[in-house]
C-alpha cells in the first residue's frame, strides 16, 4: 500500500478528496468552527492497541471541541505519518474507526496529507458551523450560575472510547453561560474556564465512572464530558457538580478545601 492507494481508497468514499484543497461553501447566517487535535503514538495510544479505538478517539477528540462550542460537524482533514510497524491491516483498521465515528455524525473525510516517521502521528481537523454569534464560549460564567458536566467522570483510564456530546452540546445553546470540554481533568479545565469567566469555583459532589477514584475524576484526563455553567432553574441537563463564586479567578474549593490544580499538562509530562 501507498500513498496513491490510500488516497483512491478514501476518494471512493468521499468525492471531496483528491485536489489541493476541499473546497467548501459557507453560509452568511452561520459562524464556521475549525479545531485540531494530535494523536500520538506513546502519548496518546500504544502500538499494542487496537487500532480501530486509534482511530475513532483520533476524530472524537476534535469533534468533543466542536461539541463544547454547540456546533455541528460539517467535515474532517487527517494527516496521518506512519511508522514502519504500521502496516496494511493496522492502517485499513484504523481508517474504519474514524470513519465508522464520521459517519455516525456526518462528519465528511475531506481529505489530509499522508507522510512516513519513526512514530504513528495523527493530527485531525474539523470543520463545523453554529448560528451566527451563538457559539458557546469560555467567559461567560458569572458569580450564582450552577457548574454541570455532562456525564460522570473518571478520565481516560475508565473511558476507552471516548464519545464525543454533540447533541448535548447543541441543546446548550441560548441556555448554557460558558462550555468547554474536559479533556485534561476536571481540576485544570474548570480552571480554565474560571479564569476566562473571572471567577471562582466551589465543587460540592462529582459523579464516577464506575471503577474510577474520587482523584481519577478530578484530575485524569480525556473525559471529554461537556463542562458548563447555567443561571439557577434553567433547565439543561446534566449533572450539578457545584457553584460558580465571586472570588479570586482560577481559585476552586472541593468540599470546602482548595483543589490543586493536577490534571494533564503536556509540556510537565515531557520525557
Amino acid at each position: 500500500m501507498n500513498e496513491d492507494s490510500i488516497v483512491r481508497r478514501l476518494r471512493r468514499r468521499n468525492r471531496l478528496i483528491g485536489d489541493d484543497c476541499a473546497i467548501i461553501a459557507s453560509r452568511a447566517n452561520e459562524d464556521l468552527l475549525f479545531t485540531a487535535d494530535f494523536s500520538i503514538e506513546e502519548v496518546h495510544f500504544r502500538r499494542d492497541g487496537p487500532p480501530e479505538n486509534v482511530g475513532h478517539r483520533a476524530l472524537a477528540r476534535s469533534l468533543s471541541d466542536i461539541a463544547a462550542m454547540g456546533g455541528t460537524p460539517r467535515f474532517c482533514l487527517v494527516s496521518l505519518a506512519l511508522a514502519g510497524w504500521a502496516g496494511d491491516k493496522w492502517i485499513a483498521a484504523f481508517y474504519r474507526g474514524l470513519l465508522k465515528l464520521a459517519n455516525k455524525h456526518k462528519t465528511a473525510l475531506a481529505g489530509g496529507d499522508l507522510s512516513h516517521a519513526n512514530q504513528v502521528i495523527c493530527d485531525v481537523m474539523v470543520c463545523g458551523s453554529v448560528a451566527k454569534g451563538q457559539a458557546l464560549r469560555r467567559d461567560g460564567a458569572r458569580p450564582g450560575d450552577i457548574i454541570y458536566v455532562s456525564g460522570p467522570l473518571g478520565g481516560w483510564r475508565h473511558k476507552p472510547l471516548a464519545e464525543p456530546r454533540l447533541e448535548f452540546g447543541r441543546r446548550l445553546l441560548g441556555n448554557a453561560t460558558a462550555c468547554m470540554d474536559i479533556s485534561d481533568g476536571l481540576s485544570r479545565d474548570l480552571r480554565r474556564l474560571c479564569l476566562a469567566s473571572n471567577v471562582s469555583a466551589a465543587l460540592d459532589a462529582i459523579p464516577i465512572v464506575k471503577g474510577a477514584s474520587v482523584e481519577e475524576a478530578l484530575h485524569d484526563g480525556e473525559d471529554y464530558e461537556l463542562l458548563f455553567t447555567a443561571p439557577p432553574g434553567v433547565r439543561v441537563g446534566g449533572i450539578a457538580i457545584g457553584i460558580v463564586k465571586k472570588g479570586r479567578p482560577g481559585r476552586i474549593t472541593y468540599e470546602n478545601r482548595p483543589l490543586p490544580q493536577l490534571g494533564y499538562d503536556h509540556f510537565s509530562n515531557r520525557r
